[in-house]
């Protein structure tokens, strides 16, 4: 076995356009994928992360660059002759044809014995939860049982790798969250490789073991899920992943891994994390999440004393209470708000707990939840 279950060489993909030039929705991607691998490809659409899953299915074909599988190059290799199986968001099932029927149908096309079809359509089913359910036509089931469908047809021919383009795109937000669940515990189950396209990050931050990120052709970040949150490498990842807060800034020192860094907007300086490839006097965005942002009373010295550096002051102007946590915004002057959101971790209904709108209040940034970043792509 090869050590990668898919792997993208140098990858470009050209299409024309209508005004007769072309334009490179693939450009000089390389990726591996391990065997067993949950691998999302994560980005705005045109990113090219569809484009990337089509010439991995044979759908389409690289302009440059070569695409193998288990090891092996595929060329021109045609759709039905790849180790590969597709899961789209539209489900693709036939209509006039029941739950047994269309999860059977490749290995009819492939004229397996009918015991054997019988013995595997009963355990695909059984693995998908729908085991009651194979005389139903599509129309008859919801869209979660549907799409359970389609994975049971897919997953019926024992490819070598899954793709799945938005698979989740059609459900509703309930069902999306519940099948995210049942998905990444279908892939645990079945050890098949399977290759995800969405654009939705928080989808990709369940689901992956690791992700690769997009942006107009190129991947710009391949990491797991907590390596691309906690450190994005450049300001279209940190910025795409969740939520954060950008402030301009200017490298003027950097010790040990640690950042001082020159806020033109405030007449002053803050520490941070820094990307490994930043140099003295560059230009930077610095990055921090709302969640990791901690708010004082401005009245509150002990907290200026202990980091003078990574101390703001602002002024609330909204806030917004959703549960688990409160979201405020923050005026720090020169027309920037920060977005702070505080974890309601004590239960209460003492108004005086929570911040409201003209609270005069300390932002503090601490330094090791602070990322200096390049300010265009890495």
């Amino acid at each position: 076995m090869d050590e990668f279950a898919v792997e993208m060489r140098d990858v470009v993909k050209i299409f024309p356009t209508p005004e007769g030039g072309e334009v490179a929705a693939v450009n000089h991607v390389t990726l591996q994928i391990k065997h067993g691998e949950f691998f999302s490809m994560l980005g705005p659409s045109g990113c090219g992360k569809t484009t990337s899953l089509r010439m991995m299915a044979g759908f389409e074909w690289p302009t440059e660059g070569e695409i193998f599988i288990d090891g092996a190059a595929m060329g021109r290799t045609p759709p039905y002759l790849r180790p590969i199986n597709t899961v789209f968001q539209s489900y693709a099932l036939f209509q006039h044809m029941s739950v047994f029927q269309n999860v059977a149908f490749g290995l009819e096309m492939e004229h397996v014995p009918k015991k054997e079809i019988e013995h595997r359509v009963g355990a695909a089913l059984e693995m998908v939860k729908l085991s009651g359910m194979s005389r139903r036509k599509p129309k008859q089931l919801s869209g979660g049982q549907q799409q359970r469908v389609a994975l049971a047809r897919a997953l019926i021919k024992r490819p070598a790798v899954l793709l799945l383009d938005e698979p989740l795109g059609a459900l509703d937000l309930k069902l999306r969250k519940e099948m995210q669940l049942e998905l990444k515990a279908l892939q645990k189950e079945v050890g098949i490789t399977f290759v995800y396209v969405t654009h939705d990050q928080e989808e990709a931050l369940t689901m992956s073991d690791r992700i690769a990120v997009m942006s107009q052709g190129k991947v710009l970040q391949i990491g797991t899920p907590v390596e691309i949150y906690e450190r994005p490498n450049c300001r279209f990842v940190a910025d795409f992943i969740g939520e954060t807060n950008f402030l301009k800034g200017k490298v003027k020192k950097i010790e040990r891994g640690l950042l001082t860094v020159e806020l033109p907007d405030f007449s002053q300086e803050i520490k941070g994390m820094g990307h490994e490839n930043l140099a003295v006097g560059q230009d930077v965005s610095v990055s921090i999440r709302p969640e990791k942002i901690r708010l004082e009373d401005d009245n509150n010295t002990t907290a200026v004393e202990e980091d003078k550096d990574n101390i703001l002051r602002g002024k609330v102007l909204a806030t917004a209470y959703v549960g688990s946590d409160t979201r405020i915004i923050v005026d720090i002057g020169h027309d920037i708000h920060m977005v702070v959101w505080e974890q309601n971790n004590i239960s209460t209904l003492d108004p005086q707990a929570y911040y409201v709108a003209d609270d005069k209040v300390l932002v503090h940034l601490p330094f090791e939840n602070t990322l200096v970043l390049p300010e265009g792509v890495a």
